[in-house]
Parts: structure tokens; C-alpha cells; sequence
């Protein structure tokens, strides 16, 4: 903690105060003084970085009635009271309301500078972690909400922001765990509809015999159960924007009715006799190619083109290169904070884990991974690989050999699944890794790696 940390004292008994002062100016405090309950709740505030130590007896008000008062201002700044004997048990009451310590009369110097250094260090983190959760949660920055630097992620937030401003129907595109309903969020987010609802519902969560009454709402009587009016998910989203995940798994007797309410923008409820008018934009979301569902048969052509006015990929995580390492610094900061542990540390093993591994469930299963480590690392700290693919995978890198050895496991993995990705394409290899065609041979050949059979040639030129 910095020598300027505050800490407050308040105490009516001037050679207390005085006391004090010394002791925390030699722990290296910065001590303020005061000698009444209303004088400190003048110079306190929720951004306070110190402690407050106070007397239990105080003229006027106690010591007990402060730390209520100073709970109001912030429920997290550390309260430490200074007891005499016969008060240590509305002390221990006090801890029991809230109070971070209570120090005993006569006290030794030491004892008090530890229980404050104590008080201050939690404080420290408190105003850490609000920071955090201010910078990753609260912020309106479109980075903030979908993190990344690889070309794919700049294209995809350039692409939203020129699409949020309009009221087109946009269809979302991506494996599953890519975040589409992030950005279908941040669609919203950033539009001229964002003092309206979002509404989410996935198409492939609910019954068959359920999803016509969530989306569409019923009428009181229109089936057995239903005794009373429900506006339909459509509904609720008028004025804002209506998110459907997994579209193509929407029953295609319903997709119809869908298709109307594209068309003439109004919904007809179950049991209803009057269509009801709504104004909404529709973004929905897809884990597999729309169109190969419209050849089967499982989506209908004409609500595909209504659906996709404009469509927008995201990349899946294998694709985006060094954002693996942004998006799990991310997370394990989030859920350090979350759940007020210290942030562990990587080894070299874990980060070659991190960058080569495929990452199938994307997004989400990186987040996951992030939170598990969080977790683990207090308890018997699990190697990455593990806690991801279960124990009986072991860790790919050797856990012994020299920095040589290591290096080369490490690369004879990158390049290796560089041209599984690629499908053997020697020339997108090259650019992914920015790897002149001498350097990338020179490597291939003394790691033992080849192409595989089968795989597509490259393309000159």
C-alpha cells in the first residue's frame, strides 16, 4: 500500500489522537484526524481508499452509530474500533453489524498497524475489482463488449456499427459459443432502438407445442390453461429488437406466421380475432448454414430472405489468432474479481495449451476454462489441458527437457495444426504465421512435419 493511503481517526481524547498520528505515520499512513462522528462522515465517500479507526465512546455518538453512518456512504470501507475493557462485548456485537476489527486498550503500535494494514489491503482490493467490473462490464464501448484485435474481430465491430444505425432484419452466423447473443446485444445496444426492450427466446429451447404461445401470445381461453391474456415475446419486444437464436429450429408450420409479421408488421395472437400492430427488428442466429437447412426443408427460402437483409460471420475462436490470449487474461480478471481470489498464473505449458488447442465449444468454452482455472489454482492447481479436455489426456507439452525441447514441441504443434486448419495450403500457412517460405521449410524439415495425404494444393501466385 502507498505511504499516502489514508487513514482516518477519530477519537476525542486529543493524546489518542496524537498517538495515533505517530503510529500510522510511521507505518506509513497518511492519518487525518478527527474528533467527532459528523467530522468524519465529512471526509468520507464510496471512492475512500483507507480505513477508518474510531474509539467505541465518542461524544455525542458512539463509535457504533459511525459505523452505521459509514456503511451508508459504503458498506465496504473497513471500520476498526478502539475498545476499553469493558466494551469488548458491543465490539464483538459491532463485528457481528459489520465492523471490520476491534483493538483492545492498551494495544501495542504493532498490534493496530497490522489490523489496519489488514483493513487498507482489503479496501485496496474492493476498489480494484469495482474498477474492473466498471471497465468490462459497465462500459459502452463496442470493444469492451466484443474484445479482440485480429483483423476478423476489427471487421465484425466496423461491420456492426455501420448496421446498428438501421432497422434491417440482420441474420447472425457462427458455431455455436461464438457470442451471437452478444452481438445481437450490442446491435441493439448501439441502434436508434436501444431505449427499447430486447427480447431473447431460442427457437430450439422450447416445445413444439409451446412455441407458438411464447412468440405469438394467446387470448384468455384459447387452449386449456390459458385463463388469462399473454402477450407473446413478439409483443413484448415492440419498440425495440427481437433476438431468435437457432432459428432454423423453429417448427416450419410456424414459420409462416413468422413470415407474416415480417411482412405486414403485426402479430396474431392464439385464440385472437384482431391482429395486433407491432414495430420491431428482428435479429436472429443460426449454428449451421441457413441455406443448406432451406434445401432440406427445414427452413423456408422465402423467410431466409427475410431473415438475412443482412448477414453477419463471426469468426470462430481457432481463427482469430492472439485474441485466445486477450479474451482468457479477460475472463481470469473477471473471475478473480468475481469471486475475490488472486489472479493465478500461467505457465509456459498453459499458454502453449491455450494457443494451440482448437477450442470446438469457442467463446464459451474459453470462458469456462477461464473460470475453472480461477477456481482450481487455490486447491491443488491443475494444468490447463486438463481441467479442458479431463485428466486422462494428459498435457501435450513435455513436462521435462530443456528450453529447446520445449520450443520445438511448441512449434511442431502451431505449425502442425496451422495446416490441418488450412487443409494443407502451404501459402495461408505462410500468412498466418508470418513465416517467410524458406523459414516455414527450414522448420518443417527439421520438426518432421509433412502434409498430410490428401490435402488440397497450394495456390501460386
Amino acid at each position: 500500500m502507498s505511504e499516502q493511503t489514508p487513514v482516518l481517526i477519530v477519537d476525542d481524547d486529543p493524546d489518542m489522537r496524537a498517538a495515533l498520528r505517530q503510529w500510522m505515520g510511521l507505518a506509513g499512513f497518511r492519518p487525518i484526524e478527527v474528533e467527532t462522528a459528523r467530522q468524519a462522515l465529512s471526509k468520507l465517500s464510496s471512492g475512500f481508499e483507507g480505513c477508518v479507526v474510531s474509539d467505541v465512546m465518542l461524544k455525542g455518538e458512539d463509535g457504533l452509530q459511525l459505523m452505521r453512518q459509514v456503511s451508508d456512504i459504503d458498506a465496504e470501507i473497513p471500520v476498526i474500533l478502539i475498545t476499553g475493557h469493558g466494551d469488548v462485548p458491543m465490539a464483538v456485537d459491532a463485528m457481528r453489524s459489520g465492523a471490520y476489527d476491534f483493538v483492545e486498550k492498551p494495544f501495542d503500535p504493532d498490534r493496530i498497524a497490522e489490523v489496519v494494514w489488514r483493513g487498507v489491503d482489503k479496501r485496496r482490493l474492493v476498489l480494484e475489482n469495482r474498477s474492473l467490473h466498471r471497465s468490462l462490464e459497465d462500459s459502452s464501448s463496442l470493444e469492451s463488449r466484443l474484445l479482440g484485435n485480429s483483423p476478423a474481430m476489427k471487421t465484425l465491430r466496423e461491420r456492426l456499427l455501420h448496421f446498428a444505425k438501421t432497422d434491417a432484419a440482420v441474420l447472425i452466423n457462427g458455431e455455436t459459443g461464438t457470442g451471437k447473443e452478444v452481438i445481437a446485444q450490442a446491435l441493439h445496444g448501439f441502434s436508434l432502438r436501444n431505449k427499447g426492450p430486447f427480447v431473447a427466446i431460442n427457437a430450439a429451447a422450447l416445445p413444439e407445442t409451446m412455441v407458438e404461445a411464447e412468440l405469438f401470445g394467446h387470448e384468455a381461453g384459447a387452449f386449456t390453461g390459458a385463463d388469462k391474456m399473454r402477450q407473446g415475446r413478439i409483443e413484448q419486444a415492440d419498440g425495440g429488437v427481437l433476438f431468435l437464436d437457432e432459428i432454423v429450429s423453429m417448427p416450419i408450420s410456424l414459420q409462416a406466421k413468422l413470415l407474416r409479421v415480417l411482412q405486414e408488421k403485426e402479430v396474431d395472437r392464439v385464440g385472437g380475432r384482431k391482429p395486433v400492430r407491432v414495430d420491431l427488428r428482428l435479429v436472429s442466429a443460426a449454428n449451421e448454414d441457413p441455406r443448406k437447412a432451406v434445401a432440406e426443408q427445414r427452413l423456408r427460402e422465402d423467410l431466409l430472405f427475410r431473415l438475412n437483409t443482412i448477414e453477419i460471420f463471426v469468426p470462430p475462436l481457432r481463427e482469430r489468432g492472439s485474441d485466445v490470449q486477450l479474451l482468457f487474461d479477460t475472463f481470469l480478471n473477471r473471475f478473480a474479481a468475481h469471486y475475490d481470489l488472486e489472479r493465478p498464473i500461467l505457465s509456459s505449458q498453459d499458454e502453449a495449451f491455450l494457443r494451440t488447442y482448437h477450442w470446438p465449444g469457442n467463446v464459451r468454452e474459453l470462458r469456462n476454462a477461464a473460470e475453472r482455472f480461477v477456481l482450481n489454482a487455490g486447491v491443488g492447481a491443475q494444468a490447463l489441458e486438463v481441467l479442458v479436455t479431463g485428466p486422462q489426456a494428459g498435457v501435450s507439452n513435455p513436462s521435462g527437457g530443456n528450453l529447446r525441447e520445449l520450443m520445438d514441441a511448441y512449434e511442431r504443434t502451431v505449425i502442425s495444426n496451422a495446416l490441418t486448419r488450412h487443409r494443407g495450403r502451404i501459402n495461408l500457412v505462410m500468412e498466418e504465421l508470418g513465416l517467410p517460405r524458406r523459414t516455414l521449410n527450414e522448420k518443417m524439415a527439421r520438426l518432421e512435419i509433412r502434409r498430410s495425404d490428401g490435402v488440397l494444393e497450394e495456390t501460386e501466385g
